[in-house]
Formats: structure tokens, C-alpha cells, sequence
């Protein structure tokens, strides 16, 4: 038995065809994927239905428990399998397929008469009725020419699907088409499943003895006395499904550029710059797996480079509010695809737009303390300030400061552990006076 549970993706795909070929390695009975999916890619759905047709060992895809599903994706694995199962109270299709990507420009529907008032005819010429009595009695599909031949395509694919293992091909089409779904008990009376069973004993009993079609013969299906072995996916699949979500892979590009600005401005940290890389290469197989918007990835990258920037182009909040906005939005747009399951949750980008205003408003913060603190290293900090005399002396002398031992000359007596301040620093010799004698403006740091 393997799991197919939550968004099919590159990973679980991966994990669904070991698990058959091993089946078919260790020549088992039966195979059962229980299912339930929102759906997902049609690439790692194409590998798993490309399985599934040439397995040697009869696969039976079972919906379950009550109120599980099995769309979009989900319903085409189901249609492939050679036992289409499911629970009571679980519901199949919506199978429509939705682009990754833009398409072209629409296409306007063509004229029911020329720009001369006759009837329109096409190059063979045959009339547009005649077309239409021939082909499909449906109005051209709307939408764009890419996406008339991505529906088209998927509407062949699914009835194939169906009509491979004797099932209602015209509903197939329909979940396809127009996101027809169906009931269990819908789905048994109209013939697009074979069973329904309550759990997963009462469908071992059901399907056994019956006949499926495996590569092009008849195979009885034997249950009797099986031991059901339930094989878990790897620790590497389950990482690399982790990896593969929306948050995880903004998480990552995030902390990856984070990491190679702050290893640039910081050469020899070692850590950010070692801990970017991985994060930045985790976060391209990611995206290399999810379908993405890459406008909405340039905005995040943008954002961080805003944020970034007002560290050292301090601009009092402007430029860390705009990248802010770009993080939103870039979010948002980055995996707006509508492919189910592959959706960013508002609530995380709210959550990561907070972090990033805390982060930006200690920010400004920490600046404007830096601009009221005077110089805190070279001469700057050193002139002007007290420190205190080691031995007496007139002339040449140490004088204790800011934890070092430092070589000083003065023109007025100098006592033992008398405060002095520094007037002048002439090369590595501090010039110094009593400090009683300075006056108050004196005191003042130069810089």
C-alpha cells in the first residue's frame, strides 16, 4: 500500500513509482494507492499514469477514508489505475487543467460571414455548417489558442484513461471540460468506478477473483490471504517534499541572498556565505519543481535588495517599506497559479511582512543611535578622551587608555594615577594635560 496524500508533486511521484516497481521486483498481488489529493502537477501525474499503464501488477487507486478526494490530478491516477475504488462520502473530478504560464493572445472566434457578406468557407470549401455537422456542436472553446490546445489535449489524454479500462469516457471528458465532479455512489451508478468499499479489508474482499487488463491481458486479480505491506517514502523524499513548498522555498531564496549580501559585505564570515549558498541552491530545486511566476520572483529579489540597501543607504524607512511592498506582492504574484495544493497561504506572507517591518524598524533604530554616537574607533575616539596616568612624569610617560598602554607626552607635571585627557595623538604618542585643567568645551571629542 503506498500514500498519496496532499498536493502531487515531483517527490511524491518519485516515491509512488519506486513503490510500484518494487512491488513489481518482489512480484506482489495487488498494488493500492490511497489517495487523497487537491491534485497538482500534470508532469509527475503523466510519470505516475505511464507507471501504472505498465505495470505487470494489477494497481487499484482507493479514495479514502470518507470525505477524501481525488481532483484534478487525483482523477486521472484514478482513471489509469485497473481498480478504481473509494470510499462513501469521498468525490472525484474537477479535472480541468490549469497553464503554469501565460498564453498567447486570444484568438477571436471566426466570422459567421466575409467582409464580402457570403458564407465563410474554409481552404477545402466546405461551409462552416458542414464543419460544424462534422465536428463537435459545442461553440469554440473560449480563452486563448494555448489554452484551447492544453484543454484539448488533457480532454484526450483522460478519455484514453478511461476508455482503456471500460469506464464513462464522455463524464471523463466532462471533468476535464467543465469540472464536473461526482459522488462515490455517483460514480459507481455512472460507471466511471468499480467499487465502493467502507475500508480497506471490505475492497481486498471485493476485488478478488475479478478480471483487469494488464498490457493487453487478462489477469485475475488474487487477494485471498494477502499480507498488506504499507511502505513509508524514504527520509530523502520527505525532505525534498518539504523542501518543495511554497513557504519553505521563499524561506530559503530569502535566507540564501541574506547570507551572500552579508558574506559580501563581510568577507571572512564564512557562515553566511556557506549557509547562502546551500540555502540559495535548496531553494533553485525548489522552484525548479513548483510552478512559478518569475516576476514574482524578481519582486522578492528586488524587496530584499531594498531592505538590504537602507542598512547602508540610510534613507529613514523608505527604501525598507518599498521592499516590504515588493516581498508582498512578490509573494503573492510568485505562486499565484491556481494549480491546487501549490498555493502560498496569505497568512504566511502577512507573518513574513511583519518579521521584515520589525526587522526593518530596529533597523532605522540602530542607525539613528549610530548617528548620535560619536567615532568609536581611529583618532576620532581617542581625542578627547580620559584616561589615566601609570607613573608620574613630565615629558615622556605612560598613560592607561581604553584597555591599552599607551606611550604620552606632557608639558605640565603628570602624577601616578591621575586622570589626563588627550589633546593631540602624534603618531602612536598621545598628547595629554591634566584633566581638572580642561575646560568644559575642551572636552568635546574631536573629530
Amino acid at each position: 500500500q503506498l500514500e498519496l496524500e496532499g498536493a502531487l508533486g515531483v517527490a511524491t511521484a518519485e516515491y509512488i513509482i519506486n513503490g510500484i516497481d518494487e512491488a513489481q521486483e518482489r512480484n506482489a498481488n495487488l498494488v493500492i494507492i490511497r489517495m487523497d489529493t487537491p491534485g497538482g502537477l500534470m508532469e509527475p501525474m503523466r510519470d505516475i499514469v505511464q507507471t501504472i499503464l505498465g505495470s505487470e501488477v494489477p494497481v487499484a487507486t482507493y479514495v479514502s477514508p470518507g470525505g477524501a478526494r481525488a481532483d484534478s490530478a487525483g482523477t486521472y491516477i484514478l482513471l489509469a489505475s485497473h481498480i478504481a475504488a473509494m470510499a462513501p462520502t469521498t468525490h472525484l473530478g474537477a479535472a480541468t487543467p490549469v497553464s503554469m504560464i501565460g498564453g498567447d493572445e486570444p484568438e477571436e472566434s471566426p466570422p459567421a460571414e466575409d467582409d464580402k457578406g457570403g458564407d465563410a468557407e474554409d481552404t477545402d470549401g466546405s461551409s462552416e455548417d458542414e464543419a460544424a455537422d462534422e465536428g463537435e456542436n459545442d461553440a469554440p472553446a473560449p480563452g486563448t489558442a494555448m489554452e484551447r490546445k492544453v484543454l484539448n489535449d488533457a480532454i484526450a489524454y483522460i478519455r484514453g484513461l478511461a476508455e482503456a479500462h471500460g469506464r464513462n469516457a464522455d463524464w471523463a471528458e466532462e471533468a476535464v471540460r467543465n469540472a464536473a465532479t461526482l459522488t462515490a455512489r455517483e460514480a459507481l451508478e455512472m460507471n466511471v468506478i468499480d467499487v465502493i468499499a467502507a475500508d480497506r479489508g471490505e475492497l481486498i474482499e471485493a476485488i478478488h477473483g475479478r478480471d483487469v487488463m494488464i498490457n493487453n491481458r487478462s489477469v485475475a486479480v488474487d487477494t485471498e490471504n494477502v499480507t498488506v505491506e504499507e511502505m513509508e517514502p524514504s527520509w530523502r523524499l520527505k525532505v525534498l517534499k518539504t523542501i518543495a513548498s511554497p513557504e519553505i522555498a521563499i524561506l530559503l531564496l530569502m535566507v540564501g541572498i541574506y547570507g551572500l549580501l552579508f558574506e559580501g559585505y563581510n568577507p571572512g564570515a564564512i557562515i553566511p556565505g556557506v549557509a547562502g549558498v546551500i540555502c540559495l541552491l535548496l531553494a533553485a530545486y525548489a522552484l525548479q519543481v513548483l510552478p512559478v511566476n518569475y516576476a514574482g520572483l524578481a519582486l522578492i529579489i528586488v524587496g530584499l535588495v531594498l531592505i538590504t540597501a537602507e542598512a547602508f543607504v540610510p534613507s529613514f524607512g523608505a527604501l525598507g517599506i518599498g521592499g516590504i511592498a515588493a516581498i508582498i506582492f512578490g509573494s503573492i504574484m510568485m505562486f499565484d497559479s491556481g494549480i491546487p495544493g501549490f498555493g502560498i497561504s496569505v497568512t504566511f506572507v502577512v507573518g513574513m511582512a511583519l518579521v521584515a517591518g520589525l526587522f526593518l524598524l530596529w533597523l532605522v533604530n540602530y542607525l539613528v543611535k549610530l548617528r548620535r554616537r560619536g567615532a568609536v574607533s581611529g583618532k576620532g575616539s581617542i581625542v578627547g578622551g580620559i584616561g589615566v596616568a601609570m607613573e608620574s612624569f613630565v615629558g615622556e610617560g605612560k598613560v592607561w587608555l581604553e584597555g591599552e598602554a599607551w606611550a604620552a607626552h606632557s608639558k605640565v607635571q603628570i602624577e601616578k594615577d591621575q586622570d589626563v585627557v588627550v589633546r593631540d595623538l602624534d603618531g602612536l604618542t598621545l598628547v595629554v594635560e591634566p584633566a581638572r585643567a580642561a575646560q568644559p568645551a575642551d572636552m568635546e571629542p574631536q573629530t
